[in-house]
């Protein structure tokens, strides 16, 4: 609802918030009068959701033209997150149901290239005591409450302007989540805490697990093969779409004020701390995700902008490397691992042109100030 509100005036916004508090009271009354109990999710936020189909309601009744146009846009904007977070559980369930062989053991050997970060982080966030996974924790939780807090920095001139930015953080948040979860069918794998540990969140673990090795003891280098799992476990490691998340929040956030720069930073940071830190992904599993973020990115800056060969080079290019270290994880994980001082650099500079090629061909997308033309000197009246 925050971001459907972009497009309303400040009276209206305050009127919107005061029907969804009223809306989400009458609710709570009505569950305390007949003793409902809410199973799962939130107490709260039908208010939300039905003072975003009243606006919907009201552009189409009460509004004409542009104003019109640009209501729906904001309630598009705010019912398509609402959509892509049910459309994302879908596809962590359908991944659990039609993918019962995942590929661990090929990324868990390919991560030897790297030092098995995720061990190696793994022990330090548990060396921490309870502070460190409490803070990684919250952040890894609250990545979409930054995503929108981000968003509504973008957005914040839409009410004057009576007009939406050509490319905001929204639009790469919502491609990168809907095509994420292609790639977690093609490439199904659940994580060292489950496939190497106990376990998270009541599922995996127990026998399902290769070994309880995770973080003490580094899987062995044996020959890879696809392994049995639950039906339970999302596939969705590779490639780690929170740190795609976390890499399109710090994009958008470069070009904010100081603190919004630095929360950027902060947020990927801890993002990645907290992906390794708790076994939820390999360290091969973070440099595929910001790889296809950054091309993701590319793309949707060059679709704004118009298609021209700087644009198509870059997507091709960052498409080319994503599909290369796939192939590379699936089917050259031993010899990385048995060569990590050849693939580990080699991984690194994959990721380092990626990132290069981005900074240096978004740089010239920027629009050039025109040089500020300075009056010629008039000669004084003798």
């Amino acid at each position: 609802m925050a971001l459907m509100m972009v497009v309303l005036t400040w009276r209206q916004r305050i009127v919107a918030i005061a029907a969804a508090i009223g809306i989400d009271v009458v609710f709570l009354l009505v569950r305390w009068a007949i003793d409902a109990k809410t199973t799962e999710g939130h107490p709260f936020g039908n208010g939300a959701l039905w003072v975003i189909l009243g606006c919907a309601v009201i552009a189409v009744t009460r509004r004409t033209g542009q104003e019109r146009v640009l209501l729906l846009k904001g309630v598009g904007l705010g019912l398509l997150l609402v959509a892509g977070r049910k459309t994302g559980d879908t596809w962590l369930l359908i991944t659990s149901k039609t993918r019962p062989m995942v590929l661990d053991q090929y990324l868990a050997t390919a991560d030897h290239a790297l030092g098995d970060p995720s061990w190696v982080v793994g022990r330090m966030v548990r060396a921490t005591g309870p502070v460190g996974p409490h803070v990684l924790d919250w952040v890894y939780v609250q990545l979409a409450v930054a995503a929108v807090a981000f968003a509504l920095y973008q957005l914040r001139h839409v009410a004057v302007e009576r007009r939406f930015p050509g490319h905001h953080l929204v639009r790469t948040f919502l491609v990168i989540g809907l095509l994420g979860p292609g790639i977690y069918m093609i490439f199904p794998v659940v994580g060292p805490i489950f496939a190497y540990g106990t376990g998270a969140f009541g599922t995996g673990g127990g026998h399902w697990a290769m070994a309880n090795l995770w973080p003490d003891i580094p899987p062995p280098n044996n020959n890879p093969h696809p392994m049995l799992y639950d039906e339970i476990t999302p596939r969705n490691c590779m490639p780690s779409l929170h740190t795609a998340w976390a890499t399109a929040i710090f994009i958008h956030s470069r070009k904010g004020p100081l603190i919004l720069r630095f929360a950027g930073a902060f947020w990927l940071i801890t993002t990645l701390g907290a992906t390794l830190g708790f076994g939820y992904h390999y360290g091969v599993d973070l440099i595929a995700g910001v790889v296809f973020a950054l091309t993701i990115e590319a793309a949707l800056r060059s679709l704004e902008r118009g298609w021209d060969r700087s644009g198509i080079q870059l997507v091709a290019y960052g498409t080319t490397v994503f599909a290369v270290l796939l192939v590379s994880y699936r089917y050259l994980p031993v010899e990385m691992a048995e060569h990590p001082w050849l693939f580990g650099p080699l991984l690194i500079l994959a990721l380092a042109s990626v990132i290069h090629c981005y900074v240096r061909t978004t740089r010239l997308w920027e629009p050039k100030l025109a040089p500020v033309r300075q009056p010629e000197p008039q000669p004084e009246p003798v």
